[in-house]
């Protein structure tokens, strides 16, 4: 069975939390020198971003990979921001979980909810949104399913459209529901580097 492999993977990286503005954040640096940095809301347990950062070439720290949570915007300069400003009409891609689905919102897409199509490709192992009038198709991945090596099921994929937004929501699996419950007892065992002193707790 697949699932200890990633659980364990987890267990074994080292981890500091930190308790800040009623979020938990958890960072992971694994032994092949991956970081991963979570945030979870304090009241409802929910994760409210993940973020990977992986060692460049020269060996130094990359740039932070967004997987759940807003996008941010690379702090440009004042002169540059004003040149060089992403349309604010442009199609936005987030993800934001809940506790027992995942779920991705792309702004900025006026058209009707008959337009849209969203579909699981097996064997290439991703979802894609399709649009009738072909002005907007993207394709993306689920890590969390890559990690577990959870096979993709249709049945469990489902969107709705609401004020310029498509909503596509991916039930997750019974294995991920199990893990991360499991996970999250073990997270809260971690004392929070400034709950009391200020010295930085890893485990």
């Amino acid at each position: 069975m697949a699932v200890p492999s990633w659980l364990e993977r987890l267990r074994a990286a080292s981890k500091t939390a930190l308790v800040q503005d009623g979020k938990r954040k958890i960072h992971y640096l694994f032994e092949d020198g991956k970081e991963m940095a979570e945030e979870y809301d304090m009241k409802t347990g929910q994760l409210v971003s993940r973020k990977w950062r992986e060692k460049n070439t020269l060996g130094g720290s990359g740039k932070w990979q967004i997987e759940v949570g807003e996008p941010t915007s690379p702090l440009l300069g004042a002169l540059e921001s004003e040149l060089i400003k992403e349309s604010s009409s442009n199609p936005v891609f987030m993800r934001k979980d809940t506790l027992s689905s995942f779920q991705w919102r792309i702004r900025n897409l006026p058209y009707p909810k008959e337009v849209y199509s969203v579909s699981v490709e097996k064997e290439q192992r991703c979802c894609v949104i399709r649009t009738t009038n072909k002005k907007y198709y993207k394709k993306f991945s689920i890590p969390d399913l890559d990690r577990y090596q959870l096979p993709l099921d249709a049945a469990a994929l489902s969107f709705t459209h609401a004020n310029n937004t498509l909503i596509i929501t991916y039930q997750k699996p019974k294995e991920i529901l199990a893990a991360e419950e499991q996970l999250q007892k073990e997270l809260k065992e971690i004392k929070a580097a400034n709950n009391g002193d200020g010295d930085c707790k890893t485990q």
